[in-house]
């Protein structure tokens, strides 16, 4: 294992701050909020705040007092978090995020899960998704969810974990789907947030499940064209982003603000010191490009969405209310062994950075049933 620390030249933080100050708007329609996108005046005020108050050095000194490390798997370098419990029993856990996010976002469960409870922690090991933040950029196609899944098992192999818990939000679900078809004897149990709503759609659905899809179809129709957009054309898409850090922010904040619990102000649900992290990990690494080709990758990936194997692999839900929650019986038709089935008080897509003291009881709460 290869100790990392993250240590960004000078000459990019000065770059950065240029471009930043000569961001040119565009020319928006009075009055109407988010609706047509990233609301402008938001958007000013962000680049002000991320150009002359965020402090980067501050950040980058918080996010290297976790343990990190770079591990070259399978010819991927593996950029990782791993912090181990402080209890009498530490558990191994593997957290996964998805996209817009990185793995700044599952920081905050870090102290809340290594810390004991009547004696019982958890190791906690982060790694980052290839072509994301600081694990390296996939250089031929195929580096879709299903080929992610066997990186993490051979990572928890030479970390010395034979068996561990995984939890997964996003397309971090992918790789957990992936794990649980491929290696459920490795996996203490699987954590998820919320259940996909992209499964074969059934002929005979319950009244709940029939409203959950109607309300997923609406939601693809009206903020999913982002989806479609890293999905087919990827590269057109990143070169924009990855040369206007303005760009990547509206590209990002706008889904940030979309798909969480935040009463319409976005600063209801995320420290703007959050946000501009995780852009500032996007910026530096340049792997925005990268990262937005993972959903190429994973529309052509023929294993996601086939049916798991039977296995005996124990199964938690946790459901934050603003992310169209799924039914129960949703979940019961499309994964297997369902031991816990939570509704978040609060929270949206993001439940790691929204409601992380929720998320890591309702992952104890899961281990104690199954324990």
């Amino acid at each position: 294992m290869h100790p990392f620390t993250i240590a960004i030249p000078d000459a990019a933080l000065f770059d950065l701050e240029a471009r930043l100050g000569q961001t040119r708007f565009a020319k928006t329609l009075p009055h109407t909020g988010w609706d047509y996108g990233i609301e402008d005046g938001f958007l000013r005020e962000f680049i002000t705040y991320w150009a002359e108050q965020y402090d980067w050095r501050g950040a980058e000194a918080r996010l290297n007092a976790f343990p990190q490390f770079v591990e070259e798997i399978d010819g991927e370098a593996v950029h990782f978090v791993h912090v181990r419990g402080q209890g009498d029993t530490n558990v191994p856990i593997l957290l996964t995020n998805g996209w817009p996010s990185n793995f700044v976002e599952l920081l905050p469960l870090v102290p809340l899960l290594t810390a004991p409870v009547d004696g019982v922690a958890f190791d906690v090991v982060i790694p980052s998704l290839p072509g994301f933040g600081f694990s390296g950029q996939p250089n031929k196609p195929g580096m879709n969810l299903s080929a992610v899944a066997p990186l993490w098992a051979e990572l928890m192999t030479r970390l010395g974990y034979d068996k561990f818990l995984i939890s997964g939000s996003d397309m971090g679900t992918g790789v957990e789907m992936a794990l649980v078809r491929d290696v459920p004897e490795r996996l203490i149990g699987a954590h998820y947030v919320n259940v996909f709503s992209g499964f074969p759609r059934p002929s005979d659905p319950t009244p709940e499940e029939a409203a959950f899809l109607q309300r997923a179809d609406y939601m693809a129709f009206t903020e999913g064209a982002y989806v479609t957009i890293q999905g087919t054309k990827p590269a057109t898409l990143a070169v924009g982003l990855n040369d206007s850090p303005a760009g990547l922010a509206a590209w990002i904040l706008e889904k940030y603000y979309v798909f969480s619990d935040n009463g319409g102000d976005i600063a209801n649900a995320f420290a703007l010191d959050d946000l501009a992290t995780i852009l500032s990990v996007y910026w530096f690494s340049q792997t925005i490009g990268s990262s937005v080709r993972l959903y190429k990758e994973a529309f052509a990936d023929p294993q996601l969405m086939g049916p798991a194997p039977r296995h005996q692999v124990p199964h938690a839900v946790l459901l934050p209310p603003f992310d169209n929650p799924a039914p129960r019986a949703w979940g019961e038709r499309n994964l297997q062994n369902i031991v816990r089935w939570s509704e978040a008080r609060a929270g949206g897509h993001f439940p790691a950075l929204e409601i992380p003291e929720e998320m890591a009881h309702d992952i104890r709460a899961f281990y104690g049933q199954i324990a």
